[in-house]
């Protein structure tokens, strides 16, 4: 624990927490309610970022369902909702925000607008050619952000399942 009287009593004010809305995303987010239970008063951020072309294939491939960008929002919200929402704790505030881009680009352009202190995502494991190929978010975000990261394996939850009590 720091002494330091100029050092701030938490140096994680704004924390942002990313999903893609999987399982590894879900599981992560304990951690980043964790941090914000942690600092009373914290500003806790959750982030979906869309992919532009996933945002795209929509219009142009389903274009036989009415209304597919409010269907589309509505999946997402209920995910949210469940996976999220349902898991918040009292005192705890979650502000939702939606972003359409490449998602790396989109969570470090937020991180910067809000000044966020700390970011939160889960990682997925992927092969080297997958990671070739569609490049690594989280790689890019812990190289290239300008605040704290804290990456969250989905193995790292075979733990709670296998060890004693």
């Amino acid at each position: 624990m720091n002494t330091d009287p100029t050092w701030p009593a938490s140096v994680y004010q704004k924390i942002l927490f990313c999903t893609d809305l999987s399982r590894n995303s879900d599981f992560a987010f304990d951690f980043a309610v964790d941090a914000a239970q942690r600092r009373p008063g914290c500003e806790l951020y959750l982030l979906h970022v869309v992919p532009e072309a996933a945002a795209q294939f929509w219009k142009t491939y389903v274009y036989e369902v009415e209304d597919v960008d409010n269907k589309a929002k509505r999946d997402i919200d209920e995910h949210i909702a469940q996976a999220y929402l349902s898991k918040l704790p009292a005192g705890v505030q979650l502000k939702i925000e939606y972003r359409v881009g490449k998602d790396w680009e989109e969570i470090l352009a937020f991180a910067n607008e809000k000044k966020i202190d700390l970011i939160v995502m889960g990682r997925q494991g992927r092969s080297n050619l997958q990671k070739h190929l569609f490049g690594n978010v989280t790689e890019k975000i812990t190289r290239k952000a300008d605040c704290a990261v804290l990456i969250v394996p989905l193995s790292y939850q075979q733990r709670f399942n296998t060890e004693p009590n």
